[in-house]
């Protein structure tokens, strides 16, 4: 995600600004100097920065929960556009469990809003596709499962006995080889032992980003047409360089920059983050072979990752180096050599045919991972008023730290924080997300 915003630099992006006196969908460029225009005293301006999973998860929730009759305004600011940070990186693989198969805290809450948003998402894309200036989308989301095979027979016993305590909702089914090798031919099953997950799914991040910004679109049409209120909606690809270059033009100002949020002067050095960049590598199946992925064919967890895009295409992920400031998404010939040792051989002592598929280039992303809690590694959510300085007439808030778990925690947490910003009450938020300030103190 981009870092910061500047709300009086760059360029304004044309979408959605339905309004009384503005009927047209063009938003107003703001060049140095000027703030944006005055919506009355009664209408409320709220500023997301970041257009990743956690950005546009708030700005869907504040335009459902904000009452229908009021006049609202979201400015959403990313310098890289929707899902150019590592949200659009991410290997889309959604299913609530933890690699020993333990489920997550509050695993039903994010995985049933995740689907909720998922849900929305492909409503909004199917509603392009029924228009006949836009070319047909591409899906979104590939239902197939996700298959775990044993590693080990410690790694067995482990996962067999946390399975027993899985959703019902996201089954964990124990399948043997021959169960293993009808799902997947060629697949290698060290120890006679699989766990499939039927119902997880494997996202497109991008196409599910764009498809999730459309839907708060048609949401701002859909409330306008129906004579509620004001409702404005507005993606800024401009840079912020620190907070207080916005104080007093928004009631509240939501930073989900992920690793970026470190770069804002007012929170720099003060987040319990830690940051780990990760390379993901893009296989393809070469034209002249003919064994593609099995279209029923699930993707995969293990050592490493497979994302299954299609029968010719996947992702392979992912590296973890700590400590990394490095945001670009760009991967030099280096980097990715490096991944690819890394990465290929845990790949293919699992999938033996990967072998064969060959490297279509590499993307990377920067992590923002949180602390360890005694319910696992949590995001950070709450008010940091506190943080950014007394005596403020904005409010400011903090919704970052989802590390490799964005897609999960997005949904759930993205509507309790709409809820806390809309009400100004930072205690709808469980405790187990905002105890980082007190660890702070």
């Amino acid at each position: 995600m981009g870092h910061g915003v500047h709300s009086t630099r760059g360029t304004t992006l044309p979408f959605c600004c339905y309004s009384c006196s503005a009927r047209s969908s063009s938003s107003v460029s703001l060049t140095h100097g000027q703030r944006p225009p005055s919506l009355g005293p009664s209408c409320v301006r709220y500023a997301v920065l970041g257009a990743g999973f956690a950005g546009l998860s708030v700005a869907w929730h504040l335009l459902k929960q904000s009452p229908k009759d009021s006049c609202i305004r979201i400015d959403i600011y990313d310098e890289v556009g929707i899902g150019g940070g590592a949200s659009g990186v991410s290997g889309g693989l959604l299913h609530p469990y933890s690699p020993k198969a333990k489920l997550l805290w509050r695993a039903a809450d994010c995985w049933n809003e995740s689907l909720n948003l998922l849900s929305v998402a492909e409503a909004a894309a199917a509603s392009a596709a029924q228009n006949p200036n836009e070319d047909d989308p591409l899906p979104i989301v590939r239902r197939r499962g996700i298959l775990r095979p044993a590693l080990s027979m410690k790694n067995l016993m482990m996962l067999k006995d946390n399975a027993q305590n899985c959703l019902a909702s996201c089954r964990i089914e124990t399948i043997d080889n021959d169960a293993a090798q009808n799902l997947l031919p060629s697949i290698c099953v060290p120890f006679n032992t699989s766990f499939y997950m039927p119902e997880a799914v494997n996202i497109y991040p991008q196409r599910y980003l764009q498809a999730l910004f459309l839907a708060c679109q048609n949401l701002v049409k859909e409330l306008y047409s129906d004579g509620f209120g004001v409702k404005e909606l507005h993606l800024h690809k401009s840079s912020v360089h620190k907070l207080l270059d916005l104080e007093g033009e928004y009631q509240a100002v939501i930073v989900c920059l992920g690793a970026k949020a470190d770069l804002l002067p007012e929170l720099c050095g003060r987040l319990p983050l830690r940051t780990c960049r990760g390379v993901v590598a893009h296989l393809q199946l070469p034209d002249h072979l003919g064994e593609e992925y099995p279209s029923l064919g699930p993707s995969i967890l293990s050592d490493a990752w497979l994302a299954v895009q299609g029968p010719r295409n996947l992702y392979l992920g992912s590296t973890w180096k700590w400590k990394s400031r490095n945001s670009s998404p760009n991967v030099c010939a280096d980097e990715a050599t490096e991944a690819l040792n890394e990465l290929l051989p845990k790949a293919c002592a699992i999938f033996p045919a990967l072998k064969d598929w060959s490297f279509a280039g590499a993307r990377a992303g920067l992590r923002a991972m949180p602390p360890l809690t005694p319910h696992g590694s949590l995001p950070l959510l709450g008010c940091v008023n506190d943080i950014v300085g007394e005596n403020r007439t904005s409010n400011y808030w903090l919704f970052g730290g989802l590390g490799s778990r964005g897609l999960l925690y997005h949904g759930w947490l993205g509507k309790l924080m709409a809820e806390a910003v809309l009400s100004c009450r930072e205690e709808l938020i469980p405790d187990e997300l905002t105890s980082w300030k007190k660890r702070r103190q």
